[in-house]
């Protein structure tokens, strides 16, 4: 009886994964950019990592000048 419980149950979780994929509909994207680029879209960042992120990039030093920038001024 138990494993006829836990069988109903994997199914169960299988068909609401179903359907819950089927009310999002199937979406394809043309490169793996455009992938990170709409789950960035759907995804808050919390503000204690946003913040902290400002903050390294203010830290940050800034980038280098090229050798022959310095050569041609």
């Amino acid at each position: 009886m138990k494993q006829h419980n836990k069988f109903s149950t994997g199914r169960h979780q299988e068909q609401t994964a179903e359907s819950q994929t089927a009310h999002m509909g199937a979406r394809e994207f043309q490169s793996v950019e455009d992938l990170l680029r709409h789950d960035a879209a759907q995804t808050a960042v919390p503000p204690e990592i946003a913040r902290r992120l400002r903050q390294s990039i203010a830290q940050s030093a800034p980038p280098r000048r090229p050798w022959w920038r310095k050569l041609m001024g």
